[in-house]
C-alpha cells in the first residue's frame, strides 16, 4: 500500500466525513425547529425519550450531536436528566442506520446523488428545497468517500505482513484498543465502523476481530461528547457520563460474548454480506445494551450523582419562595416575587464584590463562582419575569399589579448589573494576560468608588426591595449618582495625568477606564431600581 494509497484513503475518509455532516445538517435545516421541539416535548418518560432520541439520530446521523443537544436541554432548564438518559440510549441506537445504508452498498448512485444534490442547491429558488439537495449532496458524498476508501485498502490484500496481522488478531484487548483510538482519531463512530465495513468488504476484516474493534469504537465515540461537556455545567456532564456508561456496558457485556460464544460464527453464517455482519454485529450491541440500560434509567442517574456528586450552586436554579401553583393569591404572590428579587439582588451584590474585590488584589480566583452567580442570576430572571406575565392574566388588585408591573423594571435593572460585574471580571482577566497591574493611586481611586457604589446598592436593595424603613429618598439617591459619577470623571482625569506622564501604560488606562464606566451604569440601573420600587 503506497503513499497514493495512504492519501486516496485519507481523501475518502475526508469526504465520507463531510459527506455524514452535511446530509445530517441538512436534515436538521430542512426540519426547521421540529427537531428540537421533538425532542423538548416528548422526552417525559424515558421511553419516548428513548424513541425520540433514535429518530432524531436516524435523521442527523449522529448520536454524539443528538447528546449534546440533550445537553443543551439541560443547560436551558429544559429537560431534567432522566429525561436526557432516555434520549442518550435511543440516540445510541439510531446511529447504527449509517452501518446498514453503508452495507446497502449504494455506492453505484453516489455520482448521481451528487450531481443532484449539487443541482437542487445552487439553482432551485425555495430554501426547503436547497436544504433537501445538501441532503442529497451529503448522501452521495458519503458512498462516494466509502467507495474510495474501499478501493484504497484493496492493495492490502497482497501484502503478506498485513494478511498475517489479521490471521493471527485474536487478541481482544488489541482490537479494543485500535477500536477506541480510531474513533479518538475520527470524531466520529459511524465513519470508525464504515472503515471495518471498507475492509470487510475487501475480505480483509475477520468478524471476530472486528467485533472486538466494534466494541472499542463504541466506547472511543464517548470522546466528542465529553469533550462537549468539559465546561459545560454538572448536569451536562452527567450526560456525556451517562454515555460513556452506555457504551462501557456494552463493551463490558459483548467483549465476553464474543469471546465465549459462537456470535460471530452464527452471524457470519447466516448473513453473506461481509459490510452486514460489520453492521448487525454493531446493531446488536447497540439495542441489547439499551433494551438493558432502559428499565435501569434511574439507577443510572444515581451514579453519575456518585461520580460527579451534586454541588451547592447547582440546587440554586430553582424558584426558592414562588410557588406557580399561587397565582391568583394576590397577597402570597407579591410577597413571593419579593423574596425572589431580593435573593437576584443578593447575588448581583456578591458578584459586583467578588469582581471588584478581585481588582483590587489581583486575584481571579473567584471567576468561575461570579460567571456560575450569572448564570443563577440569568435563569432567575427569566423564571420570574414569566411568572409575573402569568400572574396578569388573573385579575389583581391595583396595588399588586403595580408592584409586579414595577417589579418587570427592578429585574431588568438586575440583569444589567450582573452584567457590568462580569464586564470587571473581564477587565482583570484582560491585565493578568497582560500581566500588568495598576499603579497604587489607581486602585486607590477605585476602591473609593467601589466602596460608594457597594454602600448605595446596599441602601437601595434595603429601602426599595426588602422596605426596610429609610430615609434614602429617590431623589437621594439621584444625587448619589451624581457624586459618584463625578468621582469618576476626576478619577478618570487623575489617570489620564499618569498615562502622559508614563506611570500608566494605554492598556492600562483603558482598562481602568471600562472599569469606571461600568461602576457608574451600576449605579445608574440602581437609580433606575430605586426609581421603578419608589413609584410603586
Amino acid at each position: 500500500m503506497g503513499i497514493g494509497n495512504i492519501i486516496s484513503l485519507l481523501g475518502g475518509l475526508g469526504a465520507f466525513l463531510f459527506g455524514m455532516h452535511y446530509m445530517g445538517e441538512g436534515l436538521e435545516l430542512a426540519a426547521g425547529s421540529k427537531m428540537k421541539d421533538l425532542l423538548e416535548k416528548l422526552t417525559r418518560v424515558p421511553v419516548m425519550g428513548f424513541l425520540v432520541g433514535m429518530l432524531v439520530t436516524v435523521c442527523i446521523q449522529s448520536s454524539s450531536a443528538t447528546t449534546v443537544m440533550a445537553m443543551g436541554f439541560i443547560n436551558a432548564g429544559i429537560m431534567d436528566l432522566a429525561q436526557a438518559t432516555g434520549v442518550i440510549f435511543g440516540a445510541n441506537i439510531g446511529t447504527t442506520i449509517t452501518s446498514v445504508l453503508i452495507a446497502l452498498d449504494v455506492s453505484g448512485i453516489a455520482p448521481v446523488c451528487i450531481a443532484g444534490g449539487a443541482a437542487l442547491m445552487l439553482y432551485a429558488k425555495r430554501k426547503r428545497t436547497q436544504h433537501i439537495g445538501q441532503v442529497i449532496l451529503g448522501f452521495g458524498l458519503l458512498f462516494q468517500g466509502l467507495h474510495t476508501m474501499s478501493s484504497s485498502m484493496s492493495p492490502l490484500k497482497d501484502s503478506e505482513v498485513f494478511q498475517n496481522f489479521i490471521l493471527n488478531a485474536k487478541n481482544p484487548l488489541l482490537g479494543f484498543l485500535i477500536g477506541i483510538l480510531l474513533c479518538a482519531v475520527i470524531q466520529s463512530s459511524s465513519a470508525a465502523v464504515g472503515i471495518l465495513q471498507a475492509l470487510a468488504m475487501q475480505g480483509l476484516m475477520p468478524l471476530y476481530f472486528a467485533g472486538f474493534i466494534v466494541c472499542g469504537i463504541n466506547v472511543g465515540s464517548s470522546t466528542p461528547v465529553i469533550l462537549s461537556a468539559l465546561k459545560a455545567k454538572n448536569n451536562a456532564k452527567r450526560a456525556a457520563v451517562i454515555y460513556l456508561i452506555f457504551n462501557l456496558t456494552g463493551a463490558l457485556l459483548f467483549m465476553p460474548l464474543t469471546m465465549l460464544t459462537p456470535l460471530t460464527d452464527i452471524i457470519t453464517a447466516n448473513v453473506p454480506s461481509a459490510a452486514f455482519q460489520v453492521s448487525l454485529f454493531h446493531i446488536l450491541f447497540k439495542i441489547v445494551t439499551g433494551l438493558i440500560l432502559l428499565p435501569l434509567t434511574n439507577l443510572v442517574v444515581r451514579i453519575t450523582y456518585r461520580i460527579l456528586p451534586k454541588q451547592a450552586h447547582e440546587s440554586a436554579f430553582r424558584l426558592e419562595y414562588i410557588d406557580k401553583s399561587m397565582v391568583g393569591s394576590p397577597a402570597v404572590m407579591a410577597v413571593q416575587v419579593g423574596k425572589e428579587v431580593d435573593r437576584v439582588a443578593e447575588l448581583v451584590k456578591k458578584n459586583f464584590e467578588a469582581a471588584c474585590e478581585g481588582i483590587l488584589k489581583k486575584d481571579l480566583s473567584a471567576a468561575a463562582e461570579i460567571r456560575e452567580n450569572e448564570e443563577v442570576i440569568d435563569y432567575l430572571t427569566g423564571e420570574i419575569v414569566s411568572y409575573i406575565t402569568s400572574a396578569n392574566s388573573v385579575e389583581l388588585p391595583t396595588d399588586v399589579s403595580n408592584y409586579l408591573g414595577g417589579t418587570f423594571t427592578v429585574m431588568n435593572e438586575l440583569e444589567q448589573i450582573g452584567d457590568h460585574a462580569v464586564r470587571i471580571l473581564g477587565q482583570n482577566e484582560q491585565m493578568a494576560d497582560m500581566r500588568r497591574n495598576f499603579s497604587e493611586a489607581a486602585l486607590q481611586e477605585i476602591r473609593l468608588i467601589y466602596e460608594e457604589v457597594l454602600y448605595t446598592i446596599s441602601r437601595i436593595q434595603d429601602r426599595y426591595i426588602r422596605s426596610i424603613k429609610d430615609d434614602f429618598t429617590v431623589e437621594q439617591v439621584r444625587a448619589t449618582e451624581r457624586a459618584i459619577t463625578a468621582m469618576g470623571n476626576e478619577a478618570q482625569a487623575n489617570h489620564i495625568k499618569r498615562v502622559e506622564k508614563g506611570e500608566c501604560s494605554f492598556d492600562q488606562g483603558l482598562a481602568f477606564v471600562e472599569i469606571l464606566n461600568s461602576m457608574s451604569r451600576i449605579v445608574n440601573h440602581m437609580t433606575n431600581v430605586a426609581e421603578a420600587a419608589g413609584n410603586v
